[in-house]
Order: structure tokens, then sequence, then C-alpha cells
């Protein structure tokens, strides 16, 4: 099968407490783990406000998964995200070419980096 690269960003419920938020992230790091998904980052977005109130919260704890996987990896995690009434929302994405070198420059801290003094002088 044709091996392709993730990323989903979930919304966690405000009312867990950091140790509930931590143990519910490693248990969707742990069912991308067993269904032989290579996890590549996981980023903690942090408590956030939500754009329109969903199930009656105007916050939630933000993160992104970012994996590569084949077959129906992204059937099996979001059947787990939405068995977990801990999870508001979540969205998957398949990640092209230039968005996979982009969140390697961005993960490697590559991105908005003040400008080089000879460059800035060009301008």
């Amino acid at each position: 099968m044709d091996v392709r690269n993730y990323e989903t960003v979930f919304i966690l419920t405000p009312v867990l407490n950091e140790g509930q938020v931590q143990e519910t992230v490693e248990k969707f790091s742990q069912v991308l783990k067993e269904n032989s998904a290579d996890l590549i980052s996981t980023e903690a977005w942090g408590l956030r406000k939500l754009a329109y109130p969903i199930q009656k919260k105007s916050t939630g704890y933000y993160f992104t998964l970012t994996y590569n996987g084949s077959g129906n990896i992204v059937d099996v995690l979001e059947l787990a995200f939405r068995r977990d009434e801990r999870v508001i929302r979540f969205l998957t994405t398949v990640l092209d070419k230039h968005a996979v070198t982009y969140n390697e420059r961005r993960r490697n801290g590559e991105m908005n980096q003040p400008k080089a003094p000879q460059e800035a002088a060009a301008q």
C-alpha cells in the first residue's frame, strides 16, 4: 500500500487537568503506533479560545499529530476520536510534498527568523 503523510488537529475539552490531557494525547499516539503508523511529531498548542461554542464550551486544548501511515490508519484514529468523549473536534488532512517540507522547516525553527544582514541590505 501507499504510505501517505497526514496531519490531525484535535481539540480536547477544557475541564481536564494537565495529567488527563497528557494521558489522552498518549492514548492517541499509542493508537497510531499499534496500527504501524510512524508518528513524526506531536505539538501542543495549549488552551485556546474557540471561534464559536462547541458543546457549551468556549475554550479547548489544541493538539496536532503529524504521522505517516498506509491503509485505513485515518479511519482507526478517527474512530478512537469519536469514541472518546474528551475530544470536542478533530480534523485530518493529507499532506502533499510542499506541506511536508514546510512542516519540517517549521519544526526545525527555520520559519519566522529575522533576515540576515546581507539580505536586508540588498532590499
